[in-house]
């Protein structure tokens, strides 16, 4: 099998997902990969990813990048190989350098300081990230109080919490609800990390609007449409299969998110997985039908390398279990589509 490890020619981290490459075959022992669709990137971290790689074409290396610029590690080795430098603070970034804002977005007091060391920022948050901030600024200069279900620490929630954190408290799950407090039980809102889960989350509403009544909702539901569709697409899967494999590094919320509603909808098991080296041929006995999906973060390489592990297994015949089809694209961020016009590689 070829993998990225080794190879001479750059490594694609497009979101292709086609699987031409790997036909279906009738397995003499009845075994089947049942593949979800969608799976792996989504239109956010689509555009975060393609604005590093054109940075670096752009102007060349180094790049400096706040945190990952998603949740995967493979793709930031990628990137790091090419010339991205990835970094906790932007006290760590040359005065006067180019620094991207990762998807998960960035809190107005980062904005701040990354203006008074003359940084060069290229915005690369998810629009929907960015569309929550702004709910969560409205909420604000209406002087509720705002409940922001998500995970404390999450890159994504400093993010949004940054917007008004006078105003904002972390809601982590059901569990946390009977401690929360509101300074007028009446003028209370909530909104939520985009990529958790979505039965967890409309049960921690539920719970939220038993303890405050006239609970506010934000004008669209906050999670996003890639991980609705990818945890939809898992949930009409699970019940068929003996053990799903979700492709996607620890620290990607939505990943994780993808196995506990795997487990949730049916599933004896379900393991999560970096790369294809990572699967365990333990894990299979006795498993006929194997469910295979990715985060939102996860470029196809990887889905494409665990399902031809899969196929050196005997896990030969292949079926494709497509909920939604997706079509969303977001432009790139503003300042480098102009550079890129102007030095006419747009």
């Amino acid at each position: 099998m070829d993998t990225h490890e080794g190879a001479t020619a750059p490594v694609s981290l497009a979101g292709d997902t086609a699987l031409a490459d790997f036909p279906s075959r009738p397995s003499p022992d009845g075994k089947k990969i049942l593949l979800a669709a969608p799976r792996g990137y989504c239109a956010g971290v689509d555009r975060a990813v393609d604005a590093v790689e054109k940075a670096l074409e752009l102007y060349g290396a180094p790049v400096y990048v706040r945190k990952e610029i998603v949740h995967n590690r493979f793709v930031v080795d990628t990137l790091a190989t090419r010339g991205a430098i990835f970094v906790d603070d932007t006290s760590d970034v040359p005065e006067g350098a180019r620094i991207v804002f990762s998807a998960h977005g960035v809190s107005p007091a980062v904005r701040a300081q990354a203006e008074e060391r003359g940084l060069l920022p290229i915005d690369a948050t998810c629009p929907l990230v960015a569309k929550v901030h702004r709910q969560a600024l409205r909420f604000a200069g209406d002087e509720l109080d705002i409940l922001l279900i998500g995970h404390a620490g999450h890159e994504e929630v400093e993010g949004t919490q940054g917007e008004a954190p006078d105003r904002i408290r972390i809601v982590g799950g059901p569990e946390d609800v009977a401690r929360v407090e509101a300074r007028n039980p009446e003028r209370v809102a909530w909104i939520s990390q985009t990529t958790l889960s979505v039965d967890e989350t409309l049960r921690t509403v539920e719970l939220l609007r038993e303890r405050f009544p006239n609970l506010i909702d934000p004008p669209t539901g906050d999670i996003c449409y890639a991980t609705q569709n990818r945890q939809g697409a898992v949930k009409e899967m699970a019940g068929r299969c003996d053990a799903v494999i979700v492709v996607g590094s620890a620290n990607s919320s939505n990943t994780v998110r993808l196995a506990e509603v795997a487990l949730d909808a049916g599933a004896p098991a379900a393991y999560r997985i970096d790369k294809a080296e990572e699967i365990d041929t333990a894990w299979l006995e006795g498993v006929t039908n194997i469910g295979v999906t990715s985060g939102a973060s996860v470029p196809d390489i990887l889905v494409r390398e665990t399902v031809a592990r899969l196929c050196e297994l005997g896990y030969t015949e292949i079926e494709t279990v497509a909920t939604v089809k997706e079509n969303l694209s977001f432009a790139l961020p503003k300042n480098l589509r102009d550079d890129l016009k102007a030095a006419g590689r747009a």
